[in-house]
């Protein structure tokens, strides 16, 4: 049985639908003084805890899912989707939190198993107390992008997010690969780009990313592209965050569409990842 947190409901069901499995009778609730409330009455030999932690909120209800699933159910996997706090990685500066490893070990306590989408780093997995492991949803963004792309450059944020491109591009079938350079100021926030000497002119070019949150890096690089005279510019991410005003940032830059899939549901998520997820979770069923 599926038991999804309330920003999950929409993949919970598509995974439902990929499994042939039943999704739960999950109930949310807020009581007045702000504190969350899940009811799942149901039971049974295994159940799959599907909700992705894109607000404190979302972290709660998780929480609370695995406790209801941990009493009733023999077996608990956890499918964290899009998995908060996952950039948080390491302590930036002294006296930092390495707050991804606090919440892994949170979430650890009630469950067996946890299953992830596309982590920003992979060695976030092994925060976790339990078997963890992650599937790749990147070449799924392939699948809404126009099919008549012309001399498609798929270029990526940063160096650390070419395999990324690289991978989208190979589903799409067709194109050339490259990235700018990014410095963060962990001090400001500010992120600076250098561009690519890669030549844009009349070219379609795809921008390919894990996570799309402020939206800042994004507009800017699109912003680049089009002082270059570039054709059409696309943004792909695998996690849509789009936080506060990222989408209309993202207008403003110019950018053709945005892709996503539904690990964060928004209005972007053009592709689900229940069809990577399903054979990982399918023997938890």
């Amino acid at each position: 049985m599926i038991l999804p947190g309330s920003a999950s409901q929409s993949l919970a069901a598509s995974l439902a639908a990929e499994l042939d499995a039943e999704v739960g009778p999950v109930e949310y609730d807020r009581f007045p003084d702000g504190e969350l409330l899940v009811r799942a009455p149901a039971s049974g030999e295994r159940a799959i805890v599907v909700a992705s932690t894109v607000d404190s909120d979302a972290h709660v209800q998780l929480l609370q899912l695995q406790d209801v699933a941990r009493q009733h159910f023999d077996r608990v996997t956890t499918v964290i989707p899009y998995l908060g706090y996952a950039r948080q990685d390491r302590a930036f500066r002294e006296g930092d939190p390495v707050s991804a490893r606090a919440m892994a070990r949170a979430i650890s306590t009630t469950t067996d198993r946890v299953v992830t989408v596309t982590p920003h780093e992979e060695a976030v997995c092994n925060f976790f107390d339990v078997p963890t492991e992650s599937v790749d949803a990147s070449p799924l963004l392939a699948d809404p992008l126009p099919a008549d792309l012309d001399e498609p450059l798929f270029l990526a944020p940063d160096e650390s997010a070419t395999p990324l491109a690289e991978t989208v591009r190979d589903a799409y079938g067709a194109g050339g690969v490259d990235y700018f350079e990014k410095a963060r100021d962990y001090d400001t926030g500010e992120v600076t780009l250098t561009p690519s000497e890669t030549d844009v002119s009349g070219r379609d070019v795809v921008v390919v990313d894990d996570i799309i949150a402020t939206g800042s890096t994004m507009a800017g690089a699109i912003e680049h592209l089009h002082a270059e005279r570039v054709a059409r510019v696309y943004a792909t991410c695998v996690h849509p965050m789009l936080a506060a005003n990222a989408r209309a940032k993202l207008a403003r830059a110019g950018v053709a569409a945005v892709y996503g899939t539904d690990t964060v549901e928004r209005a972007e998520s053009a592709v689900s990842a229940a069809s990577v997820l399903a054979p990982a979770v399918a023997d938890a069923r």
